[in-house]
């Protein structure tokens, strides 16, 4: 006989925890299915550790750069890798129990542990969820919500199998820093951790099929590869890898790319780590047999209220292939639950989406590019603002960077925002604001903002629509 819930959800991670949440605080019965770690990619194995990691080479960095600063010295920081990587390990755990395991505990769903497979027909399908040798537990929901979030991807090499290689999540577990190590991949996942391994000692290299962050404003691919180049990072542009070999006397893997002009050219480290993308999870849940449609790259196919092609069944997050981001995730689980049992009507909104690469200088940005607006009709006016013009960046001893804003020609209405600078980030989180309340840029221009802070530099780019901010004072209003 199958328990029967309001709500069975397949997948711990964010996506699946606020769907629950947000069920249980209506009253619905909530039974959640996992077969892995509980928690899903951003706590255990993406977000959390990586960024732990990230902050932690930073601060070594920070020291080593200390000579910026006129009367400082450089000072050199040792590096216990296994160390460093239990203290990840243990706030990992901490955030684990804190933030899912305890969550579940006082919410008060139940959690089962196994393998998921759909079964049934597609009026009445059902969860059989298995644990090794034990008695398949059955679940029958009045909804489903498949939230199973998505995996490292690895395009198939001639030899990579063979000579090995690290993906964004086995790369956080080394307990030794490569001497030398080759990033296949130029997005948000290789720039963090190309700079994370070149900061913890590791020579780095990096292949880019086409530009660092390629979606981004071309001026971000310019700044990043700067102060990469700085770092002692190689970038090589419009680099597709065709083989991979290892040297037997040396163990290094060679990876064949063909380069501009397609001529081939051989890159060499001790290390590889494949950074080429993820693709949904959706394989062997049995989905085809409920009458749920998936894509090419296994998606759940969803329309814009996150419903599947099974009017009974939803799928939120990394697994529907829409932007993979972990605040994505939560918001698609708790509008899922809101359009499954309160008939809302809601529709998922990306037109202010903030996005971050946690590199440092950080990459924030919201809203279209220059690119893209003019592409959707917009007839745009764009300002770049070099950090040089900031006080802030003056003061940190660091104006790699920029601002830009793309304005609409005529009303001056703000379309997006791009930064790479310190607090990148709250940059963009700032611009979701400005955007969503259709803020113009003179607006921005004739508003308050404290002095010595990056924000100001939002203000100072909004000034350059209409002023030589070469010829302004501090301060000047």
């Amino acid at each position: 006989m199958a328990e029967e819930y309001d709500l069975v959800v397949v997948g711990s991670g964010s996506a699946g925890f606020a769907a629950a949440i947000r069920a249980t605080t209506m009253g619905l019965r909530v039974a959640m299915a996992e077969s892995a770690t509980v928690g899903g990619t951003c706590v255990n194995t993406g977000c959390v550790p990586s960024k732990a990691l990230l902050a932690a080479a930073q601060a070594r960095h920070a020291a080593a750069d200390a000579g910026r600063f006129p009367g400082l010295a450089p000072a050199p920081v040792g590096l216990d890798m296994p160390a460093l990587v239990a203290g990840k390990d243990a706030l990992v755990g901490w955030m684990r129990q804190q933030k899912y395991l305890d969550l579940a505990d006082d919410y008060g769903w139940d959690i089962h542990r196994g393998r998921a497979v759909f079964s049934g027909v597609a009026d009445d399908p059902v969860l059989d969820v298995a644990d090794g040798d034990r008695e398949a537990v059955r679940l029958r929901g009045r909804h489903y919500l498949v939230a199973t979030g998505s995996a490292p991807w690895v395009p198939e090499l001639p030899g990579l199998a063979e000579a090995g290689y690290l993906t964004s999540q086995t790369a956080m577990e080394l307990e030794e820093v490569p001497e030398s190590l080759l990033i296949v991949g130029g997005g948000y996942v290789a720039v963090e951790q190309a700079q994370l391994f070149a900061r913890l000692g590791s020579r780095v290299t990096v292949l880019a099929r086409s530009r660092l962050l390629s979606g981004e404003e071309p001026e971000v691919s310019m700044a990043l590869a700067s102060v990469f180049h700085e770092e002692g990072i190689t970038v090589a542009r419009r680099a597709v890898p065709t083989a991979v070999r290892t040297e037997p006397d040396t163990g290094e893997a060679v990876v064949t790319a063909a380069v501009a002009g397609g001529a081939a050219q051989d890159f060499r480290a001790q290390r590889v780590l494949m950074a080429t993308g993820r693709r949904p999870v959706t394989e062997g849940l049995g989905l085809p047999g409920i009458g749920v449609a998936t894509g090419d790259r296994g998606e759940v196919l969803v329309d814009p209220g996150l419903r599947t092609t099974n009017p009974r069944v939803w799928g939120a997050g990394d697994v529907t292939g829409h932007r993979e981001f972990v605040n994505v995730a939560a918001a698609h689980g708790a509008l899922a639950v809101e359009n499954a049992f309160a008939a809302a009507g809601l529709e998922v909104d990306y037109s202010q989406l903030p996005r971050v690469a946690f590199t440092s200088p950080a990459v924030g940005a919201v809203g279209l590019t220059d690119r893209q607006a003019n592409g959707a009709g917009h007839a745009c006016e764009c300002r770049v603002l070099p950090l040089e013009f900031v006080p802030r960046a003056l003061v940190n001893r660091d104006t790699r960077g920029f601002i830009k804003i793309v304005a609409e020609e005529g009303t001056g209405r703000i379309l997006g925002i791009t930064a790479v600078a310190q607090d990148a980030g709250e940059l963009a989180a700032a611009g979701v604001h400005l955007i969503a309340s259709g803020t113009t840029v003179h607006e921005l221009a004739s508003r308050w903002a404290p002095y010595l802070t990056m924000a100001e530099g939002l203000k100072i780019a909004a000034q350059s629509y209409t002023a030589d901010v070469s010829r302004l004072s501090c301060c000047a209003v």
